[in-house]
């Protein structure tokens, strides 16, 4: 569990912390270009007027806001359930890169899906950039949504 999780009268705020060997423009590549996405998130997530159209295996599709996009530091947007997901990406000194993804408005009942929901996704997200390796499974029969942590 996150070390550093809250609550609030809009819903409670997931923290996660990730550390990368992948420098920052690799790690921001990933999420913010459609390609990058496709590489760990989603099955698709294509980019249009400042909304991106995720899709996941299972046939679910989430079409999420843009919020903000600072190259090679920060991008933000409206995620599933309207929460703003926002990841802050910052050199370690190394090469490699500091992430902290921070998604507010996350509603209780939905925290504990949604906390494990992320480390899937970051997991995902480490795998694609440090190892060029894609740990999703790609398959509607083997979905987050029916339990499988390899979506």
């Amino acid at each position: 569990m996150s070390d550093e999780r809250g609550s609030s009268a809009g819903g409670r705020t997931v923290r996660w912390r990730l550390h990368l060997s992948s420098p920052p423009s690799t790690v921001f590549e990933l999420l913010s270009t459609d390609g990058g996405r496709a590489r760990f998130w989603a099955e698709s997530a294509i980019e249009a007027d400042g909304f991106v159209d995720f899709r996941f295996p299972g046939g679910e599709r989430w079409r999420g806001e843009i919020l903000d996009v600072v190259a090679d530091r920060r991008f933000a947007i409206r995620y599933l359930g309207g929460t703003v997901t926002t990841f802050e990406l910052a050199p370690d000194g190394e090469g490699g890169t500091e992430l902290l993804l921070v998604d507010e408005g996350v509603a209780e009942e939905d925290a504990c899906e949604v906390e494990a929901g992320w480390v899937s996704v970051l997991m995902s997200l480490k795998a694609a950039a440090d190892f060029g390796v894609d740990l999703r499974n790609h398959r509607a029969d083997r979905s987050f949504r029916r339990r499988y942590v390899e979506n």
